[in-house]
């Protein structure tokens, strides 16, 4: 039997909000019995939108937010003005213990900030990560890049760390048991790349087998090669992290485009396309984002994932299942397990749990 599991929502989060967000909800309702959720947002507002899906009544509770963290927001505003807002009442739930997970499709920076205020980071862990699906033409289908855009900063330390992390979330979320980790590089000799780089990549070579037990290092992989699905588990800091992922989003649209104008060019080329159209149907559905849609925050006490903020009803609900099956998995719990098997943190400086976090301008 599936254990009963409340998420909590930013209903005021994302360009679509809040129809977007309860549409998307209202899907993972129609397909999983043992959740519910609560809703934080403009009380009238969100009521008025819930009323167009009678299949949540009941399984919804509504909590008023004076406030909303516009997608434009400075992260430091948003610490400083947004106690307030739907996010953080929604991140505040999580804190709280009454809901397992907190999903936002609101203003990436914002809510990592807001999140590292509100929950903490965890034992052994600097800087948290945004990890993503990233479509590839290995077996598993995708893999698993972090950071994708929490801190612009990392150190050696950082990215081993992400390592940990990164492995983790594989295993629960691709259940691959063993995953391959490979730092991300602009080259695969030992000599290229940043120092932090090549330092992490000492650490990892230098970790005892029996800590590496649930994770193999692989070396260094260029950005060209994510895709060919030779790593489960892409490593890299949130800069060049975020850069990969906004070109990569940015080339599929690119290809998308110009295949439909190809199949639209002419009469022969519109015939050609209704032949083609289950492979097209095929492809549309095997890089679509809205399937893999949902980044999680990796690091912190409590569960977060953010939704991609143009995300529609589809797009939201993978996120929510996600955030959904994670925490069935105590996802927060096995990853804290596995940071500090991986990486004593007497090896260097550790954010306690305590420590409020370093400059939120940072964030990206």
């Amino acid at each position: 039997m599936t254990a009963h599991t409340t998420l909590s929502i930013d209903a005021m989060g994302g360009d679509g909000a809040p129809e977007s967000v309860i549409g998307g909800i209202a899907k993972v309702a129609g397909h999983d019995p043992d959740i519910s959720f609560i809703l934080h947002g403009d009380g009238d507002v969100v009521a008025k939108a819930l009323s167009k899906h009678p299949a949540l009544n009941g399984r919804v509770d509504i909590r008023h937010a004076d406030d909303v963290i516009e997608m434009d927001a400075k992260p430091s505003i948003a610490v400083r003005r947004g106690r307030k807002s739907s996010m953080w009442k929604a991140l505040e739930a999580v804190r709280d213990g009454e809901a397992q997970a907190a999903v936002s499709a609101g203003n990436t920076g914002a809510l990592m900030a807001l999140a590292l205020f509100c929950l903490r980071a965890a034992k052994g862990v600097d800087r948290p990560a945004i990890a993503a699906l990233w479509p590839t033409l290995g077996k598993e289908s995708h893999c698993v890049a972090l950071d994708m855009g929490a801190d612009i900063r990392a150190d050696a330390k950082d990215l081993v760390r992400f390592a940990a992390m990164g492995s983790e979330y594989a295993r629960i979320g691709l259940g691959i048991e063993r995953p391959r980790v490979s730092l991300l590089n602009v080259g695969t000799e030992e000599n290229k790349g940043r120092a932090e780089v090549r330092e992490a990549a000492e650490m990892l070579h230098a970790i005892p087998s029996g800590q590496m037990s649930n994770f193999q290092f692989t070396g260094f992989i260029e950005a060209n090669e994510i895709t060919q699905g030779r790593a489960d588990v892409v490593v890299t800091d949130g800069w060049t992290g975020n850069v990969a992922l906004k070109s990569a989003e940015g080339a599929a649209r690119f290809v998308g485009e110009n295949l439909r104008d190809a199949f639209t060019h002419s009469i022969v080329t519109k015939i050609s396309a209704l032949f083609a159209k289950p492979s097209l149907n095929r492809l549309q559905r095997r890089i679509d984002p809205r399937r893999v849609n949902g980044g999680v925050f990796l690091g912190l006490n409590g569960l977060v994932v953010k939704s991609h903020g143009g995300a529609d009803a589809t797009g939201f609900a993978a996120a929510v299942d996600l955030a959904a099956g994670m925490a069935r998995e105590n996802f927060i719990e096995r990853l804290a397990t596995e940071v500090e098997k991986t990486l004593d943190p007497d090896q260097g400086d550790v954010m306690d749990s305590q420590t409020s976090p370093q400059d939120p301008e940072q964030n990206v």
